[in-house]
């Protein structure tokens, strides 16, 4: 396998090589690069050549592919993401890179689906985190290689342009199914929820969590569209009468808790794809890092951060996410 993890001098020099990366690490590190053609965001949980790990000491380096003939970097503030996808070139790719826990990253959760253009090109990335130690003290944020500025209230793309020949492709890998149980709606769409339709019937969702003992390792699960999407617990607050999510829900969408699994790395590894190779660009969620004891273990080739939300054309939780080039 390609190493992938690299400290700031090797992640330099890759830089004034004129290379176009996609780096993920510590702030610290990021801030340490020198001006050139990336993008970047800040995460400490990364999925190396050797497994998963928590490190503040090295940057996780993806390479755009020499197939690309052209990539352009954009930075968009939350009135600039109506044309996330119609400023894109024809049969490009877009990567973005978001910041965790900010007004740009509550408005493309919720609003993605409804932007002009929607899936008209493959949109993928992931949001900026911070290590969860630091919570309170330090804000997720994104970068601009061009200009080396970072961002805690914007986000940063990369077009990638493809020739003629090729296109990219996209692929979720979900290990979570909806469970037996209850069927849950929600009355509003949002972050955040005090009330629910559970089985037809409205009720005070924190309590209801509660009572059911669910176990918030494990997210709701809906289709969208005909794909399972996760939406992952963040805290459960039966005092105040709310519960927090990691993605929005929305209104007449009928979830169920998901089902239990058993052993995470064998269940990624047994639906991942054994031509992957190493995918142009990957991502995996935080949650499943911490959850389900990721340290050291890999899912086959595909290596990236573990994020605060990985982007498949909108926000996912708890999914591993991909890119393919592929001929027409």
């Amino acid at each position: 396998m390609q190493r992938v993890l690299h400290d700031v001098a090797e992640t330099s020099a890759l830089i004034k090589a004129k290379k176009r990366l996609f780096l993920a690490g510590d702030e610290g590190l990021l801030r340490q690069l020198p001006q050139g053609d990336w993008i970047g965001g800040t995460i400490p949980y990364l999925l190396g050549e050797e497994g998963g790990l928590t490190t503040r000491e090295k940057i996780h380096v993806t390479e755009v592919g020499a197939e690309a003939v052209a990539a352009q970097i954009k930075v968009y503030g939350p009135e600039d993401l109506a044309g996330l996808y119609t400023d894109a070139p024809a049969n490009s790719w877009i990567a973005l890179n978001l910041p965790g826990l900010t007004e740009i990253h509550s408005q493309f959760a919720l609003e993605a689906p409804n932007l002009a253009g929607f899936g008209s090109r493959p949109l993928i990335g992931w949001i900026a985190g911070i290590h969860l130690d630091d919570l309170g003290q330090v804000t997720p944020k994104v970068f601009d290689g061009t200009s080396g500025e970072a961002y805690e209230d914007k986000g940063v793309a990369m077009q990638v342009t493809l020739p003629d020949h090729l296109a990219a492709d996209i692929e979720i890998l979900n290990i979570f199914e909806p469970g037996g149980g209850d069927t849950i709606e929600f009355l509003e769409d949002g972050f955040a929820a005090s009330k629910a339709l559970v089985n037809g019937e409205e009720v005070d969702f924190a309590a209801y969590c509660e009572e059911q003992g669910l176990d918030q390792r494990l997210p709701l699960v809906a289709s969208y569209c005909g794909a399972m999407v996760n939406v992952s617990f963040q805290a459960v607050n039966a005092a105040e009468g709310r519960v927090d999510f990691y993605a929005p829900v929305f209104r007449n969408v009928e979830y169920r808790h998901a089902a239990a699994v058993g052993d995470y790395e064998q269940e990624f590894l047994s639906r991942v794809p054994k031509d992957t190779g190493a995918a142009p660009y990957a991502c995996n969620c935080v949650l499943n890092y911490l959850h389900s004891k990721l340290d050291g273990a890999r899912t086959g080739e595909l290596t990236g951060p573990f994020t605060f939300g990985e982007i498949a054309y909108q926000l996912l939780n708890q999914t591993l996410v991909y890119l393919t080039i592929n001929e027409v």
